[in-house]
C-alpha cells in the first residue's frame, strides 16, 4: 500500500518554500528549527528524493520540490476545509481579524460572507489599519490574525497570494506627463511609498509628494481626480484608472506578497478556521478574475 503524506509536514514544507528559510518557517508553524528539519527529513524519506537544495543560508526547492509545492498547497487547503465542515457547530466565541483598507473593499465581503455562513455563532471583529500597525497589534495580542502586505519577506508569514504592484494614473487626465510628477502615496512607514520613490530616484525621474494618506480610498480619489500618480496592487485597480509602464517613465515594481500573520501568544481554533476561509475566499476571487 502506498504510504500517505503527513499534512503537518506539508504545511511546514509550504512555510519553508514561502519564507526561503528553515528558521523563518519554524516561527510560522510554531515549531523548533530542529523539529522542522526532522519533518523535512522524514518527508524526503517518504518521497525518496530531495526536495531542497541549499543555496548559502537560503533553502531553495529542487525540481521535485517545486512539483510537490502545488500538491502540498491543495492537500493542506482541502484538509482545512474538511475539518471546518465537520466542526462548524462546535465553534463559538470571538475572533479578531486585521486587514489593511487596501484590501478591505475587495476581499472582506467574500471572506465575511463565507465565514459567517459557516460559523453563525462566532463574532468576527475586523480592524482596518496599515500592515505595519497590524503587526504591532499582533505582537501586543490585540488581534488573532492579520492579512498583511509583504513586498520584501522580512517577517515570517503564510504567503497565500502574489500580485503585481503597479503605477496608476487617471485614464482621463495626462497627470503622468507633469514634471515633476505629483504622487499620492501612503505614510512614510509605507513600504510601497519607499519602493516607489527609490525607483524614481534610480532613474532620475523628478517627482513631488502631493498627497500622503494611509487610507486607500483617499489615495484612489486623488488618482481618479487626475491630481496624482500612485502605486497600487493589481487587485486595487478601479474603473477610471490606467496602468503606467516603463516606456512612459515609470519603472517596473516588485511583486506584492500578501500573507497571514498569527499571534504567537496562543493557538486558536477560530483563527485556524478563519485562515482557511480567507485562503478559500481569495482562491474564489482569483478564479472569478480569470473568468472575466
Amino acid at each position: 500500500m502506498t504510504a500517505l503524506l503527513d499534512v503537518d509536514q506539508l504545511r511546514t514544507f509550504i512555510a519553508i518554500a514561502e519564507t526561503g528559510s528553515f528558521t523563518k518557517a519554524a516561527e510560522v508553524v510554531n515549531k523548533t528549527q530542529s523539529a522542522v528539519s526532522m519533518q523535512m527529513k522524514r518527508l524526503e524519506e517518504r518521497l525518496e528524493r530531495p526536495i531542497f537544495a541549499r543555496d548559502g543560508r537560503a533553502s531553495k526547492l529542487t525540481e521535485d520540490g517545486t512539483r510537490l509545492l502545488d500538491y502540498a498547497r491543495r492537500i493542506v487547503k482541502l484538509n482545512v476545509e474538511t475539518v471546518a465542515a465537520f466542526s462548524d457547530a462546535e465553534l463559538s466565541g470571538r475572533v479578531r481579524l486585521g486587514v489593511p483598507d487596501d484590501y478591505a473593499d475587495r476581499y472582506l465581503p467574500e471572506i465575511m460572507a463565507r465565514f459567517s455562513r459557516a460559523y453563525p455563532s462566532v463574532e468576527l471583529t475586523v480592524i482596518c489599519e496599515p500592515s505595519v500597525d497590524l503587526l504591532d497589534r499582533i505582537d501586543a495580542n490585540e488581534i488573532d490574525l492579520a492579512i498583511v502586505t509583504n513586498c520584501e519577506s522580512k517577517r515570517p508569514s503564510e504567503i497565500f497570494r502574489r500580485e503585481r504592484l503597479l503605477w496608476v494614473s487617471s485614464n482621463r487626465h495626462p497627470t503622468h506627463l507633469e514634471q515633476p510628477v505629483p504622487l499620492a502615496l501612503g505614510r512614510p512607514t509605507c513600504v510601497w511609498r519607499r519602493i516607489a520613490v527609490e525607483k524614481l530616484d534610480q532613474i532620475g525621474h523628478p517627482y513631488r509628494l502631493l498627497y500622503s494618506s494611509s487610507n486607500a480610498g483617499a489615495v484612489a480619489a486623488a488618482v481618479l481626480a487626475g491630481l496624482a500618480v500612485s502605486v497600487l496592487p493589481e487587485s486595487g485597480l478601479r474603473t477610471g484608472m490606467r496602468v503606467l509602464n516603463a516606456a512612459e517613465g515609470f519603472p517596473e515594481l516588485p511583486s506584492c506578497r500578501i500573507g497571514l500573520v498569527r499571534t504567537a501568544h496562543e493557538s486558536s481554533a477560530l483563527a485556524d478556521a478563519l485562515a482557511g476561509h480567507i485562503v478559500s475566499s481569495l482562491d474564489n476571487l482569483s478564479e472569478a478574475q480569470a473568468a472575466e
